[in-house]
């Protein structure tokens, strides 16, 4: 039967239909793998603890001396104390196990450490110490009764003022680790360790960040889940 024209009509538009079941399908297949991703992204599944103009969820902790907290543009400010100045986690009940934290900060005066972030390790605490002993001093306190200047943990680092410095930190069935800026600075192993705190910070439990002797800034404070 030769071809004719009529015949090509319904033919187009049988091409047509399937042209657009198919772009129907790739763009369902496109948003399903964007969903995806955007579940696995990382950026995605913190949760801030810093709010944008008030310290909510947190409070002043009372070592004595301390100096005066503030948050502004979602920046949280810590003026020197004698010798500490921090707060402490009042919120609802934070992770003790499988989680990430990450933040940024900077020492805008002073020379002692600018990070003294508290956080659970199970039933246990420790604290990440960032420039203790004259500005340099990096590691995890206690281990084994050991302060982060006296165990496997430590090292020192050159830290300048008014730069800001990303920190985060890792507790997963394992292992405790740290990175700055994304060099990983320490990773304690969980098993046969115990972790605890020095007397100065027992008030920062749940959750806390302080200073020693200096005026600091953090932003950017979150943490997430581990799956």
């Amino acid at each position: 039967m030769p071809f004719t024209h009529r015949m090509l009509v319904p033919m187009l538009s049988l091409v047509a239909l399937l042209t657009t079941v198919q772009a129907s399908k790739s763009q369902d297949a496109n948003e399903t793998k964007q969903a995806s991703a955007d579940k696995n992204d990382p950026a995605i599944q913190w949760t801030p603890l810093l709010q944008s103009d008030s310290i909510e969820g947190w409070q002043s902790t009372n070592f004595g001396g301390e100096g005066e907290v503030d948050v502004e543009d979602g920046v949280l400010t810590m003026r020197s104390g004698q010798p500490l100045t921090g707060i402490n986690w009042k919120g609802k009940e934070f992770p003790k196990e499988n989680f990430e934290m990450r933040w940024s900060a900077r020492r805008m005066d002073g020379s002692d450490f600018f990070a003294g972030v508290t956080f659970p390790v199970g039933d246990q605490y420790a604290t990440f110490i960032c420039g203790g002993w004259g500005g340099g001093l990096v590691g995890l306190s206690s281990i084994n009764g050991n302060d982060a200047s006296e165990n496997q943990s430590a090292s020192f680092m050159s830290f300048k003022n008014k730069q800001w410095y990303a920190f985060r930190v890792r507790v997963d069935a394992t292992h405790v680790t740290a990175w700055i800026d994304d060099e990983q600075v320490f990773q304690v192993e969980r098993e046969g360790t115990k972790f605890s705190l020095r007397a100065e910070v027992l008030k920062s439990r749940p959750l806390g960040y302080c200073a020693f002797q200096s005026k600091i800034e953090v932003k950017d404070w979150g943490f997430r889940v581990l799956e």
